[in-house]
């Protein structure tokens, strides 16, 4: 079977992949963004997580059917001569913290339309165990009239990439595979295989590759949740959490966790839908819940926490001016998905603060958009009552604080970055 492969999702996860892929294959890249798509075909990666050197060296102009390359379209019709379709949507969750299935849904019915007897349809976006069969085959079978194992193929591989690393890109993250029967199986394994250096791992059920994606983020979210909890006790007691940290990991098997705001669009979100399921099949989870409500409450508990050490320090709260350093969810990444920075700020905003948002390396379209904020990718000019360090750019470890504060100001580091004498806190 000579693989001609359509990626439907072309954000921080299906781009990287479909690059890759393009290098060995030919490759049709899907997205219903136009602008995504005009972006990509002028050479450009709005994520940065593909250089545009790369990015060029691999696009294609116009379909050939004879060579490799990456072709990006929003046009349906040109997925038609493609036999593997890669889904990499994203699935966020509601403003209850429940999954939102539809765009999977949505990009299922595509794909659907599209797809031809022999075809294999694989699926990387988070969602609970049984989503896959349960959720989008009935949907490809409805709208193909294929049925699936008989006319057609399904797999698993759950996405590992993580925004700005660009150290564990997609080619060197092991990755899991799965098919609904043996053989496609094998072919997905085989597929992943041929472009992830790191390797491959074949997983023994859908349903198991899609338990072993929730887990993943699951677990990194408890561990977190452990030492922000840890960090609200020592902070009563007037002990640094940093310090316990640092003399606690000298024992060989202590995970060296820190505490901070957990958002993003994975450890932030894989918890509910593993949650989700849980309370479906009649069991309330108690410990992957309780994570991630303490978690959830960072947020504020750090504009608390910074509007204390104002009071302490007799700095009026009202229409005091307050600097807060990044609004993306991690450091050195132009990701604003979930990020849970804007918990700070909307709960200094209720004190009736003025809150200015500094982020060089954050879209200020994107951030109105989504979190209707002004944010400044170079520094506004004035000086703040208060400085707030949320996000580690690299950018902000080299600013002259006394060039941004008020000579009575507070800093409080988030991530604990700045000099440990140059700030009044930190988590």
């Amino acid at each position: 079977m000579q693989h001609k492969i359509a990626v439907i999702g072309l954000g921080y996860v299906g781009l990287p992949l479909a690059v890759e892929f393009g290098k060995k294959y030919q490759v049709v890249g899907f997205d219903i963004n136009d602008q995504r798509i005009n972006e990509l075909r002028a050479g450009t990666d709005s994520t940065l997580e593909v250089e545009d050197e790369v990015l060029q060296s691999v696009l294609a102009k116009e379909k050939d059917p004879s060579g490799n390359g990456l072709y990006v379209t929003s046009e349906l019709s040109e997925l038609a001569l493609s036999n593997v379709f890669i889904v990499t949507v994203p699935t966020p969750t509601d403003k209850n913290n429940r999954p939102v299935l539809t765009p999977l849904i949505k990009a299922s019915e595509s794909v659907g339309k599209v797809m031809k007897k022999g075809d294999i349809v694989v699926y990387e976006s988070t969602v609970y165990p049984g989503v896959t069969e349960d959720e989008c085959v009935p949907i490809l079978e409805k709208t193909s009239g294929l049925k699936m194992n008989t006319d057609f193929f399904v797999g698993y591989s759950p996405e590992r990439i993580n925004p700005g690393d660009k150290e564990h890109t997609v080619s060197k993250i092991l990755k899991v595979t799965s098919g609904s029967t043996i053989e496609s199986a094998e072919t997905i394994d085989q597929l992943y295989k041929s472009v992830i250096t790191a390797g491959t791992y074949k997983a023994s059920s859908i349903k198991v590759a899609e338990a072993a994606k929730v887990i993943e983020n699951s677990q990194r979210d408890i561990n977190i949740a452990f030492v922000n909890e840890l960090s609200k006790i020592f902070n009563k007691m007037g002990i640094d959490t940093h310090e316990v940290l640092a003399a606690a990991s000298t024992k060989w098997n202590f995970l060296p966790f820190k505490p901070g705001l957990v958002g993003g669009h994975c450890i932030g979100v894989d918890p509910y839908y593993l949650a989700q399921k849980a309370q479906e099949v009649g069991y309330h989870p108690e410990i992957i819940l309780a994570g991630r409500r303490l978690n959830d409450s960072m947020g504020s508990y750090v504009a608390a926490e910074v509007i204390k050490l104002m009071v302490k320090k007799d700095i009026p709260v009202k229409s005091a001016k307050i600097l807060v350093l990044g609004i993306t969810f991690k450091e050195n990444c132009p990701d604003i998905r979930n990020t849970k920075v804007i918990d700070i700020i909307n709960e200094l905003t209720s004190y009736n603060t003025s809150v200015d948002v500094y982020d060089p390396w954050a879209n200020p379209q994107e951030v109105e958009h989504e979190y209707q904020i002004t944010s400044f990718k170079e520094l506004p000019g004035n000086k703040y009552d208060a400085v707030v360090l949320a996000v580690a750019h690299e950018v902000y470890k080299k600013l002259n604080l006394d060039d941004i504060k008020k000579e009575n100001a507070v800093v409080y580091d988030v991530k604990a970055v700045l000099d440990k004498g140059s700030i009044d806190g930190r988590l």
